[in-house]
């Protein structure tokens, strides 16, 4: 496998008098694959750069692994790290938005500091390199590195859960967030639920739909999917296989003499539900006639002991393991030993490998590790892991005993289930686990994760709008053209959509636009729209172009005031049964609203819950599909509408006919909605079809936005008489 660019908030380093490498969830997940893919990494070294001798560092670290610093100053640390990374954003994406706190100056810093890692990643990236970003602190990272080199391959993968969206819009930042994340070519998760509540966010806070696994944004598919992280089982198998390990095992064991051990190893966090835990352990004891034969060892890594919550919550833990300890103690026995220290890897190991029970009861978890570590320690006689299941692992390690950690008295009996299990079912639950953690682990986790990143075929919604010589070409045919009709759509063409139609008013940029192609004597400019006469009159009735309204049922000409009909004879004697339709739908629908034209009706549900408006569109579509068979009527589902429209209004045929009328030797057509596809599929050699936006296409040509496509205009506009594509 190639190497590629790795970027996470952290450098696997500590700094002292030397560097040294240092451990962490990422750090063991891709050291296997390290070893045989050496790849830069691109990180934070963890000192403050006041505070040290950055140029000395950089070199060191260059020289001895090949790491590229992002170096921090003491408060843009207190600011993009304590504050808004594991203040405002840690406690939200975990399920806590009572503990997130919010401050602008940390959305500066954080923003800052994303930006400036953006600057290394290009600067470090070569012609078509694979970008790796990793976790919640750098949201903004995909899409600033897109704005500076759209060639590279950018994955980001987030190690925490994904909270549903009612969760994630409290943030105040939500969309900037979400607009950075959508910078990547593909977003992992570890779980499902994880994607479907980031899914369901885009829906609802930038209004995005997606598909199966992608997400149309900004003319590019942004692939999504899920990829459970693992350990490296191989690491963990060879400590056990080490000759020392049995010596260790045995002294480790004989601490705790013939004791039976339940284990917990977590970072001190809020989100482990460690007072929640020892109240089920205070329960257990209470309630065990042999509570002096079992002791727990609970070891909690210090962790951000800088931010006043994790200082407030360390004590609540010391005093509830000294409540614990003065109710259940005994001289001779000590049911609870707590180590708020790291711990060593042989240690840990022989810990995991002697505990009869591990006992992992996060009330949020992206993914929870330690689970799957305790797996791969079990020996000849193994014991059984007790799992939330609000940690990711619950949903791979599906032999584990389940629990739920608010329910203190269900893990208290989970427990005792735990203690007096069979040991033929601990070695089956055990046996499977370990087969997957050990066949699916972190080389594995990664490898899948890159070969799908780069394995992606992008599609033409992420290819630039135009080549460079397609652009010169359509440039040099409109340049020599002497007689052009010009079809535009306007919502979602030339004008952004709008959450309510009125909204979307033609800015002075846009009439300019459109009165500047109007100037020009070689083009015969036609807005062709869904909208009424009435809507179009009243925005463009002063400019030189024609109006066509209802998708085709009326038009204008360019400088009159009289409106025809393309079809005097439309039937539409089907309009009070479907408005009776439409009508049930809007009562039923929160924030729907019907629109009656003269040709058409338009239910219109971008008001509504996106999830709850889609599923009704659908089965709106369905109801329709049905009742309209034999009525001469078109059901289209748009872009947050369904339309039921006259077959006499069509745009493909108000195409035709101006074109059968006069002499263009050039005729562009644009558009994004369904509606629109009619005028790509008329049969003209001289046609030039331009989709705006994502989606499948008749077009030739695409362009991402509406912006985008103002931006081409210009550019035609540009191309006059004098113009050589040369």
């Amino acid at each position: 496998m190639a190497a590629f660019i790795n970027v996470s908030n952290r450098l696997p380093v500590t700094l002292g008098a030397t560097l040294a490498k240092s451990s962490g969830g990422l750090v063991a997940a891709l050291e296997e694959l390290q070893s045989a893919t050496p790849f830069t990494w691109i990180g934070w070294p963890g000192q403050a750069a006041d505070d040290a001798r950055p140029e000395e560092i950089e070199a060191s670290l260059k020289k001895q692994f090949g790491y590229v610093p992002v170096f921090l100053s003491a408060d843009e640390v207190a600011a993009y790290y304590h504050g808004f990374s594991n203040a405002s954003l840690w406690p939200l994406l975990h399920s806590f938005p009572d503990r997130m706190r919010y401050e602008e100056k940390w959305w500066t810093a954080y923003r800052e500091v994303n930006r400036r890692f953006a600057d290394k990643i290009v600067a470090a990236a070569g012609k078509d390199e694979t970008i790796w970003v990793h976790d919640y602190h750098l949201l903004l990272v995909p899409a600033e590195v897109r704005a500076r080199r759209p060639d590279l391959r950018i994955g980001f993968f987030l190690h925490t859960p994904f909270p549903s969206s009612e969760l994630f819009r409290c943030h105040p930042r939500r969309r900037e967030l979400l607009e950075g994340l959508l910078g990547a070519d593909q977003i992992g998760f570890h779980t499902y639920g994880y994607l479907r509540h980031f899914k369901s966010t885009l829906l609802r806070i930038l209004g995005l739909e997606s598909e199966m696994d992608y997400t149309a944004h900004a003319g590019r598919k942004v692939f999504t999917s899920v990829y459970p992280i693992g350990i490296n089982a191989d690491k963990f198998a060879a400590e056990l296989a080490r000759p020392g390990f049995q010596r260790l095992r045995n002294e480790v064991r004989g601490q705790y003499g013939n004791q039976r051990l339940v284990l917990s190893v977590e970072r001190l966090d809020y989100t482990k539900g460690l007072d929640r835990r020892l109240q089920a352990i205070d329960l257990f004891l209470a309630n065990c006639p042999e509570k002096g034969r079992v002791a727990f060892v609970l070891i909690c890594v210090p962790s951000r002991e800088e931010i006043p919550a994790y200082q407030e919550l360390l004590a609540t833990i010391e005093s509830q393991v000294g409540q614990i300890n003065g109710r259940h103690a005994t001289v001779g026995h000590t049911p609870l030993h707590f180590l708020h220290r790291p711990i060593d890897f042989g240690e840990l190991c022989a810990l995991y490998s002697i505990s009869e029970v591990m006992l992992v009861t996060s009330l949020r978890d992206g993914m929870n590790l330690v689970a799957k570590e305790y797996a791969a320690c079990q020996m000849e006689e193994p014991g059984v892991l007790l799992l939330s299941e609000f940690a990711g692992a619950a949903e791979e390690l599906v032999n584990a005993l389940i629990v739920n950690p608010y329910n203190i008295e269900e893990v208290a009996g989970r427990l005792r289930e735990a203690l007096n299990m069979p040991a033929a079912e601990r070695r089956f639950r055990m046996l499977q686990m370990q087969n997957r953690v050990r066949r699916f682990d972190a080389r594995y986790w990664a490898e899948r994760f890159l070969a799908d990143l780069r394995a992606r075929v992008l599609p033409p919604e992420n290819a630039p709008a135009f080549a460079p010589a397609e652009l010169k070409d359509i440039m040099a045919r409109f340049a020599a053209s002497r007689r052009r009709a010009i079809f535009l759509d306007y919502d979602g063409t030339l004008r952004e959509l709008q959450r309510r139609p009125e909204a979307a008013a033609p800015t002075p940029e846009i009439a300019a636009l459109l009165e500047r192609l109007a100037a020009d004597p070689a083009n015969a400019v036609f807005l062709i729209s869904g909208r009424q006469a009435a809507d179009l009159d009243a925005w463009f009735g002063g400019l030189p172009i024609g109006l066509i309204a209802e998708h085709g049922y009326s038009f204008r000409d360019a400088g009159q005031k009289e409106w025809k009909v393309f079809d005097p004879e439309a039937d539409l004697s089907w309009k009070p049964r479907i408005l009776d339709v439409f009508f049930n739908y809007e009562g039923t629908t929160p924030g729907s609203w019907v629109e009656e034209k003269h040709a058409s009706l338009v239910w219109h549900f971008r008001g509504t819950d996106p999830e709850f408006g889609l599923t009704k569109a659908r089965q709106l579509v369905s109801d329709l599909s049905e009742m309209t068979h034999n009525l001469p009527v078109t059901v289209r589902h748009g872009n947050k509408i369904v339309e039921v429209c006259s077959i006499q209004a069509d745009k493909a045929m108000a195409v035709k006919k101006f074109i059968q009328e006069n002499s263009f030797d050039l005729v562009i057509c644009a558009g994004d909605d369904q509606t629109d596809e009619a005028m790509f599929h008329v049969e003209a050699a001289n046609l030039i079809g331009i989709k705006v936006g994502a989606g499948d296409t008749a077009a030739r040509y695409r362009v991402s936005s509406p912006q985008a496509f103002r931006a081409l205009v210009e550019k035609l506009l540009a191309a006059g008489p004098g113009f050589s594509a040369a």
